[in-house]
């Protein structure tokens, strides 16, 4: 099963992500998703569209792929900057738990640059 949602408004699209996210998990033939691992992609796509938007030049494509064991997070975005572990602002005011807490959560993850620019970041979360 596949979904692709892209984003139209920035005001709302984190949100766009989370339902797009939440209606995919619900769609899923059985086995579905546990409770747990759809909170879990939930917020892995939270946290994904959020970095493109912030980071990634403010435009995102999401696709969500349910494979026999895994569940398949991709978020495209039009920059070529991979995501990086930095060192958490426990302030809060700028961040930096986000790829940290995606790469603890995924069975593994993946970046991968387009050949027409951008790049393809992608989280494989167990189903």
């Amino acid at each position: 099963m596949h979904v692709d949602a892209t984003a139209l408004r920035p005001t709302t699209t984190v949100a766009d992500a989370r339902e797009k996210a939440r209606n995919f998990l619900e769609a899923l033939p059985e086995p579905a998703a546990a409770p747990d691992t759809a909170d879990t992609v939930i917020l892995v796509v939270s946290e994904l569209v959020t970095n493109a938007l912030r980071h990634g030049g403010g435009t995102y494509i999401l696709r969500l792929t349910a494979h026999p064991d895994l569940i398949e997070v991709a978020v495209d975005d039009p920059s070529p900057h991979v995501p990086h572990t930095r060192t958490p602002d426990l302030t809060g005011a700028s961040g930096g738990f986000g790829w940290r807490m995606v790469t603890h959560l995924a069975r593994t993850t993946a970046v991968i640059h387009r050949p027409a620019g951008g790049k393809t970041v992608s989280a494989f979360l167990a189903r």
